[in-house]
């Protein structure tokens, strides 16, 4: 199953969950209001011939994120 992020337009939270394919809604946790989906963005790291790394343009991130942590100091 694949996670969908939302965003509540009436509280402005923004959270996530683990749904069916053919979901279509979700309810707010905070105010219990209907969500719509969100965008959801990824990060992408590109590898030159010299063996350096770097964020894919607009995608965010950092090249010392791996393995679904993030090494950036932030």
């Amino acid at each position: 199953m694949p996670i969908y992020e939302y965003i509540c337009d009436e509280c402005n939270s923004r959270f996530d969950r683990l749904q069916t394919s053919g979901a279509t809604h979700a309810t707010c946790p905070g105010c219990f209001l209907p969500a719509r989906k969100a965008l959801s963005l990824f990060s992408a790291i590109s590898t030159n011939r010299q063996g350096g790394s770097s964020s894919v343009s607009g995608m965010g991130g950092c090249p010392g994120c791996a393995g679904g942590s993030c090494a950036c100091a932030g």
